[in-house]
């Protein structure tokens, strides 16, 4: 199925921005996480088609993820 990833600040870092990638039916955000090489404590907020999730969201055909990393601030 295909997958949209959106990647933002430092995790665009020798990634990429926005990919669309296939993945097999039922697939994690965990395993999506595993398959870019991103720790899941740099995940810190989660997004699938606009909506929080959590690293056990399965995902179906077209979703849309968004991964942000902890947010640093003062």
């Amino acid at each position: 199925m295909q997958i949209t990833i959106n990647l933002f600040a430092t995790l665009r870092n020798n990634r990429f921005d926005s990919d669309q990638r296939q993945y097999p039916c039922g697939i994690t955000i965990r395993s999506i996480l595993n398959d870019l090489s991103i720790p899941e404590n740099e995940a810190a907020i989660i997004f699938v088609n606009g909506r929080h999730a959590g690293p056990d969201t399965a995902l179906l055909e077209k979703d849309t993820v968004s991964i942000f990393p902890p947010i640093g601030g003062g």
